[in-house]
C-alpha cells in the first residue's frame, strides 16, 4: 500500500511540473513580452486550463499529509518561509490573471504581478529540489537547520534552472499553441532557453561533484540511470530537428519527455528515500489503516477522475487559438 500511494505521489508530482510548468512559464515569458496582442495570445494558450493544472499541487500537498506525515511535517518545518513566498506568488498570478481583463488604466499592475508571481512561484520549486538534492540538515527525524537551513549557492542555482526550463516549456507550448507572431516568437526563444538550460545542466553537475554529493555516488553504485539522461538527450536532439523543421506539434512533446527523464534520474536516485537521504519510505509511511482508508477515497475515485479531468480538459481545448478567440 506504501508503494501505491508513492506511485500516486510521483505520478501527481510530475503532472504538476508538466502542466503547470508551461503555466508558469508562459507567466515568464510574459513580462518582458510588450506587444499586448501576443500578451493576449500567451494568456488564451492557457486560459481554459491553467486553474485545473495547479489542483495537481493540492493531490501532491494531501497524500503527504495523509500517507507520509512525517515527510510532510519534516518538510513544511524546513520549507514554511519559501513555501509561503511560493503560494503567495500563485495567488498573486491567479489574481492578476482575473483582474488585467477587467481594467485598462492599471493593467500594467496585474501583468506585473502575473509575470513576478508566476517567476517566484518556479524559482521557489526549483530552490526546494536544489535544497533536497543538496540534503536537509535532520537529525533523529527532525528538521535541524533552522530558519534558513534550506538556502544555498546551490538552491539558488536550482532555482534560476527551473526558471529556464518552464520558460523552455511555455515557449513549446505557445508554438503548439499560437500562430503568427507569437507562435514566431516562441520560435525564436526556445534555441536560447535551451542554450541557457544546458548551461544550467553544466553548472549544476560541477557543483555537485565539486562539493561531492551524496546522490553522485549513486549515479557511480547504479551506472544504468544513465539511461535517462541518455533519453533527455535524444529528445533534445529531436527538439533542435523539430525547431528547424518548424514542426509546431513536437518541440513540447520533446520538453516534456526531457523534463520526464529528469524527474525519473532523480526520482530513482533518491529511492527508497523520501526525503534524502534521511528518511525512507518504510520510515515516513503511515500505518496500513490510514493508508487503506485513504485508498478508497482518494485513492480509488479522486485520483483516477482527476486523470481522466485532465485528459478531457486537454482534448476538449485541443488546437490552435485564432485571432478571434474570445477574452477569458
Amino acid at each position: 500500500m506504501a508503494l501505491y500511494w508513492v506511485f500516486v505521489l510521483a505520478v501527481a508530482v510530475l503532472l504538476y511540473v508538466l502542466l503547470d510548468g508551461f503555466d508558469l512559464g508562459i507567466g515568464i515569458l510574459f513580462g518582458p513580452t510588450r506587444d499586448e496582442s501576443q500578451r493576449r495570445a500567451m494568456l488564451h494558450a492557457v486560459s481554459p486550463i491553467w486553474d485545473g493544472n495547479e489542483t495537481w499541487l493540492v493531490v501532491v500537498g494531501v497524500v503527504l499529509w495523509g500517507a507520509f506525515p512525517i515527510v510532510y511535517a519534516t518538510l513544511l518545518s524546513a520549507l514554511y518561509l519559501p513555501l509561503l513566498v511560493m503560494l503567495a506568488g500563485l495567488i498573486l498570478r491567479g489574481v492578476a490573471f482575473e483582474f488585467r481583463y477587467k481594467t485598462q488604466r492599471l493593467r500594467w499592475i496585474w501583468d506585473a504581478g502575473f509575470a513576478v508571481g508566476s517567476l517566484l512561484a518556479a524559482f521557489i520549486q526549483g530552490m526546494t529540489v536544489g535544497a533536497l538534492v543538496q540534503g536537509l540538515p535532520i537529525a533523529s527525524g527532525r528538521y535541524v537547520g533552522g530558519e534558513f537551513g534550506w538556502f544555498s549557492p546551490f538552491a539558488v542555482l536550482c532555482g534560476v534552472g527551473l526558471c529556464l526550463g518552464y520558460a523552455l516549456l511555455g515557449a513549446c507550448w505557445l508554438v503548439q499553441k499560437c500562430e503568427g507572431d507569437t507562435r514566431d516568437l516562441a520560435y525564436r526563444l526556445i534555441p536560447r532557453l535551451s542554450v541557457g538550460l544546458m548551461i544550467f545542466l553544466i553548472a549544476v553537475l560541477t557543483y555537485a561533484l565539486y562539493k561531492d554529493f551524496p546522490v553522485m555516488g549513486r549515479w557511480l553504485d547504479r551506472p544504468w540511470l544513465f539511461v535517462f539522461p541518455a533519453i533527455g538527450i535524444v529528445a533534445a536532439i529531436a527538439l533542435i530537428a523539430s525547431v528547424r523543421r518548424r514542426n509546431d506539434g513536437t518541440p513540447f512533446t520533446m520538453v516534456v519527455v526531457i523534463f520526464a527523464a529528469a524527474f525519473g534520474t532523480l526520482a530513482i536516485s533518491f529511492w527508497p528515500y523520501m526525503i534524502p537521504f534521511a528518511i525512507t519510505i518504510d520510515q515516513a509511511a503511515a500505518t496500513h489503516s490510514s493508508l487503506a482508508f485513504m485508498f478508497w477515497g482518494e485513492g480509488l475515485f479522486i485520483f483516477p477522475l482527476m486523470l481522466l479531468y485532465t485528459v478531457v480538459n486537454l482534448r476538449v481545448f485541443r488546437g490552435k487559438i485564432t485571432a478571434n478567440s474570445p477574452d477569458y
